[in-house]
């Protein structure tokens, strides 16, 4: 016969798992009214986490309000990210004439918006109990979110770790801007579908400008651009909405949401102000790599960037991994090891690069090496203080590298 429990302790047990389950989930988001300098009443809601932890402001596209970004605010604050959406002038519960219903002439001295509105709502967010000032994401959709995400960070270069800007753009001072801040990653979101041409050129030329090696591009193909109708600020209406623009993607394209949160998740919890370098981003660096003394080259500039980030990269592990093991694998033993000891350099706890470097040693005949590099890869891996390498650290591929490692290291033996 199977003993049942006390009911009063079924109640107990019930309330102690319930009340640990409220604890870790965020608090209820509020309604925040905001007062701008003129006096105008803007509406913003604000989405805490549980926790002290980073902040993000999320900026609406120009026929939308605060709440297409409702799914990713409470995903973020889920996650421990403080989240502020606003409605901007003139737009959903804000107040301001309404932008749809002004004149081609007033809305041509007003459609970028209000930079001075937006700083408010940036300082609300920032003066938070528990937001880490100094860890902030912006994120914003179409022409009016994108612009006015790029002038918040312009004017907050120090604070402003993180841009996620979906299908919009931004003017010369701000493309500027983005050239010189390499210090800020962003993820760049394009659909071929945009009702609003030339979207795609203009996210492509914002991708282009940013210069951080961690910078993301997200691109939906499709077979052919949509057809030119009306300028985006100036629409309200002209156009129809097809799914393909800022925030509507989020219909047709359910993960996206996710790989936002995951985004600020990455640049601003795991490795603040950083992102892992990007193949594509960071192209010319890898062609440098191939050229003549461009090992040496990038070594400098490796070792120039890290004197004031030290946690900087300005390659991915697995893509110069690539280049080495092509060189060691046609006999060009001396190029692969030049390439793997600027691999070590960048990334000097992989257990991945180091067994690479010792296998270029072994090939030119420099068993001491080979075999102290051998056997610095075997004690980082049984250490499992880090991970086997900053692209992969799965059983399947922990063996694998284990695998090399023995086999190396019984070719030095044998060779005594």
């Amino acid at each position: 016969m199977k003993s049942r429990m006390p009911p009063l302790l079924a109640i107990l047990l019930l309330a102690v798992s319930t009340s640990a389950t409220r604890a870790q989930q965020p608090p209820s988001q509020r309604i925040v009214d905001l007062k701008a300098s003129d006096g105008t009443l803007l509406k913003a809601t604000y989405f805490p986490a549980v926790k002290p932890g980073p902040g993000v402001l999320l900026l609406h596209q120009v026929n939308r309000d605060r709440k297409s970004w409702d799914g990713v605010a409470a995903q973020l604050a889920a996650v421990g990210v403080h989240t502020l959406t606003l409605d901007m002038r003139g737009f959903g519960e804000s107040g301001g004439a309404s932008f749809g219903k002004l004149s081609s002439a007033e809305q041509d001295k007003i459609w970028k918006g209000f930079p001075e509105d937006i700083e408010v709502a940036y300082q609300y967010l920032t003066s938070q109990p528990g937001v880490q000032r100094e860890v902030i994401g912006l994120g914003g959709a179409g022409l009016l979110g994108v612009d006015n995400s790029v002038k918040l960070a312009h004017r907050h270069p120090d604070q402003v770790k993180s841009l996620a800007l979906l299908s919009g753009e931004t003017f010369l001072p701000e493309l500027r801007f983005l050239r010189e801040a390499s210090q800020i990653p962003g993820l760049f979101v394009i659909s071929d579908e945009d009702e609003y041409p030339p979207t795609v050129e203009a996210m492509e030329l914002l991708y282009a400008n940013s210069t951080n090696p961690g910078k993301k591009l997200v691109h939906y193909s499709a077979s052919h651009e949509a057809p030119w109708l009306w300028y985006e600020p100036f629409d309200i209406g002209k156009v129809p909405a097809n799914g393909g623009h800022g925030t509507d993607l989020f219909q047709k394209h359910p993960e996206l949401p996710g790989i936002i949160v995951d985004w600020f998740v990455t640049t601003l919890i795991k490795t603040p102000g950083h992102a892992p370098a990007d193949s594509i981003a960071v192209m010319p660096i890898l062609r440098q790599i191939e050229m003549p003394g461009g090992v040496a080259e990038v070594t400098r500039q490796l070792q120039e960037v890290r004197q004031k980030d030290p946690a900087a990269q300005l390659f991915p592990e697995i893509t110069v991994d690539i280049i080495g093991a092509d060189h060691l694998r046609v006999g060009e033993a001396k190029a692969a090891l030049e390439v793997f000891q600027l691999l070590v350099l960048a990334y000097p706890d992989s257990c991945d690069a180091r067994i690479d470097l010792a296998d270029a040693y072994l090939a030119l005949g420099q068993k001491d090496l080979a075999r102290q590099h051998a056997e610095k890869a075997l004690a980082l891996l049984d250490s499992q203080a880090t991970p086997a390498s900053s692209w992969s650290d799965t059983g399947q591929r922990r063996g694998e590298i284990r695998k090399s490692i023995l086999r190396t290291l019984k070719q030095l033996n044998e060779q005594k």
